[in-house]
């Protein structure tokens, strides 16, 4: 049997700080995305003119919807190289 101290976020106060740093970083995405939807939005506004609910759902929902994601997964890869995950699947037999 195996007596090593658990590592990465096998570890329960490592995986705590992992998960916090995420989201941490999952918050300023979030607000990234919105003032970047904002933007457009605003963009939009004045080349079109005044812009329908639908429309500001729709720019709401791509362009923040896919910058949230981005940051996200790439928030993930992160975390998962970081905390060593991707060294411990190499080392499975």
């Amino acid at each position: 049997m195996d007596d090593r101290q658990p590592r990465g976020l096998g570890d329960p106060d490592y995986a705590r700080h992992a998960w916090a740093r995420f989201r941490h970083l999952m918050a300023w995405m979030v607000a990234l995305a919105a003032a970047i939807s904002a933007a457009v939005i605003v963009v939009l506004a004045e080349l079109q003119g005044p812009l329908r609910i639908v429309t500001m759902l729709a720019v709401l929902g791509g362009v923040g919807g896919s910058v949230a994601m981005a940051g996200a997964l790439m928030g993930l890869v992160f975390m998962s190289s970081g905390t060593g995950h991707d060294e411990d699947v190499d080392r499975l037999d």
